[in-house]
């Protein structure tokens, strides 16, 4: 942070949610997407600015692969907060029928429905073949898909031979989403509002943002940079309770390290005997942008990650086996940020 940058407080910024739904151990894709309504319906009461849903493929403790049918449901169930993808990959999909079905939710619940972009699978690549047909379809033509989607949306577009009806002149915020420096160039090329992820890619995140915010072009969207960033947050009464609950999220990205996903697992005491040291580096790394204890220290980690980034918004991911552990942590977070 600049000498001459004013100090952000939490109570500046907006806070939202990245919901997985989560597939716990010795739990059903029911079960999950109940979780993720009755959570939705909290945060909403508690004044979380948006919730967001992210495409996953073949993964067996993720179940928003259906990730527009998702939104809708919780949309559904919702009155107010702001729901959308984080994100929705879009080079596994057309780009008329994102058009279409972000058209027809809009359309459902007008001013509230996000469109959040991202070029990765979502998945390994066998699954990415599957889904898209072409090993070669690495996400390259993302910029090309992008400017296709959007000319669907535009007004213009019913002078075109194909339409999206609905979708074509509707206004659906499009945000691009990222892990490196590609979205963030792209977003500061069309002046888009931009999202990194944080929350497992911390190490990009100052160079991506530097990258958006220095080659940030006025757009009609935007007349100057908006960010979002990911990042995980457990909060619980303690920093003990805290820590335990922490454990499930750690085995879970160890088994993807070892290419072994499952669902999400019960916490535990301790991570020791579970992972080698290799291991336990590799995860710690990778979620080096966590925040884990009391309310205490939440708030000051919160803070801190806020002097760090200068964040307009930070979207919290929160993967916590028990239920009611999940939704004490956003309503702390919710209290220490002064949302509730």
């Amino acid at each position: 942070m600049n000498a001459d940058q004013q100090v952000k407080k939490l109570s500046d910024i907006s806070f939202s949610v990245l919901d997985l739904a989560s597939i716990v151990e010795g739990g059903t894709v029911s079960g999950a997407f109940k979780n993720t309504v009755e959570l939705a319906k909290h945060v909403e009461q508690w004044n979380y600015n948006r919730f967001w849903v992210a495409e996953h493929h073949s993964m067996p403790g993720i179940a928003s692969s259906a990730t527009s049918v998702l939104i809708g449901y919780v949309a559904g169930r919702t009155e107010r907060i702001r729901v959308g993808s984080g994100g929705i990959m879009l080079p596994n999909h057309a780009p008329l029928v994102i058009a279409e079905q972000f058209g027809t939710l809009e359309a459902m619940y007008p001013g509230r429905i996000d469109l959040g972009l991202g070029r990765a699978p979502g998945s390994d690549q066998f699954t990415a073949m599957a889904l898209r047909g072409d090993v070669r379809n690495n996400g390259q033509d993302f910029p090309e898909q992008l400017a296709q989607l959007r000319s669907y949306l535009d007004a213009d577009s019913k002078h075109n031979r194909v339409r999206a009806i609905p979708g074509e002149g509707q206004d659906i915020p499009i945000w691009l989403l990222g892990s490196s420096g590609f979205s963030a160039a792209l977003s500061a090329q069309l002046g888009l509002p931009f999202s990194f992820a944080s929350h497992f890619s911390p190490e990009n995140t100052q160079p991506a943002l530097a990258r958006y915010r220095n080659n940030f072009q006025p757009s009609d969207v935007l007349d100057k940079p908006y960010v979002m960033v990911g990042i995980n947050v457990f909060a619980a009464d303690t920093t003990e309770v805290a820590q335990r609950v922490a454990t499930s999220y750690q085995q879970q990205f160890l088994n993807l390290i070892r290419n072994t996903p499952g669902q999400l697992a019960p916490p535990v005491d301790t991570m020791e005997g579970l992972w080698t040291e290799y291991e336990k580096a590799i995860v710690m790394k990778q979620l080096n942008a966590s925040i884990i204890g009391n309310p205490k220290e939440v708030k000051e980690q919160l803070q801190a990650f806020l002097n760090e980034t200068q964040a307009d918004e930070m979207i919290i991911n929160s993967a916590i086996y028990d239920q009611e552990a999940r939704l004490r942590s956003y309503e702390i977070i919710a209290e220490v940020t002064g949302m509730k």
